[in-house]
């Protein structure tokens, strides 16, 4: 059973989404929050595996609740996932660099929205990966473009090929035809990618590769 806490600061939001999570079978929602701070509060007390979290509420909002939940070493299987709206793409970056798995548009469909509680749920991919590499390579290409980090000096060479796939936000399954491996073995270099960079997440990878140079902009139009 995935556990689900909804933090909105709109009570009809929060119940349009526990609407269409508990009636499914393999989900259940264990909470709701007002604002960011109860989210953290309840993220410790309830340990939901993922926690999908407005951006602007009052008081604490979700970036900073998302960054506490990240900081705090208790709550490393949380999963946390933005909600956000277009007009609010300024924030998308900083979400994922403050720790957050992912992000959905609030009038996203019905099944998209349980897709993405699920994949993060299992830590598997970016939530909606068209939309986050668009947001991402927007916001990557307004910064000075950086020196290579010494830390990807880490990697071999097929797991930079593996980061820069997982980069334009591709799951196991499409790196292993991409690459011609078996899925779990794109899985297993992943893991070992995530383990050499302690990363948290695939988002984590994402924002690495760009800030540190190993990937740009350029290849959303490929």
């Amino acid at each position: 059973m995935i556990k689900v806490l909804l933090a909105d600061d709109q009570r009809l939001v929060r119940a349009g989404f526990r609407s269409i999570l508990e009636d499914e079978d393999d989900i259940t929602v264990v909470g709701e929050a007002s604002d960011g701070e109860e989210a953290v509060a309840a993220c410790r007390e309830l340990r939901p595996d993922v926690a999908l979290m407005d951006i602007r509420m009052p008081g604490v909002d979700g970036l900073e609740a998302s960054r506490r939940i990240a900081d705090d070493p208790r709550l490393s299987d949380v999963r946390v996932v933005i909600l956000t709206t277009f007009d609010l793409d300024d924030y998308i970056y900083g979400a994922l660099r403050a720790g957050a798995t992912g992000f959905l548009v609030k009038d996203t469909e019905p099944e998209e929205l349980l897709r993405a509680v699920r994949v993060a749920a299992r830590g598997d991919a970016l939530i909606s990966p068209s939309v986050t590499r668009r947001l991402i390579a927007e916001f990557a290409g307004r910064v000075k473009v950086p020196e290579l980090s010494p830390r990807l000096n880490a990697l071999t060479q097929r797991e930079r090929e593996v980061m820069e796939l997982v980069a334009a936000g591709l799951t196991n399954d499409e790196i292993a035809a991409r690459l011609v491996l078996s899925p779990a073995t794109a899985k297993t270099h992943v893991s070992r990618i995530m383990s050499k960079l302690d990363a948290r997440d695939r988002s984590q990878l994402v924002v690495m590769a760009y800030e540190s140079g190993m990937v740009s902009p350029g290849w959303l139009s490929e």
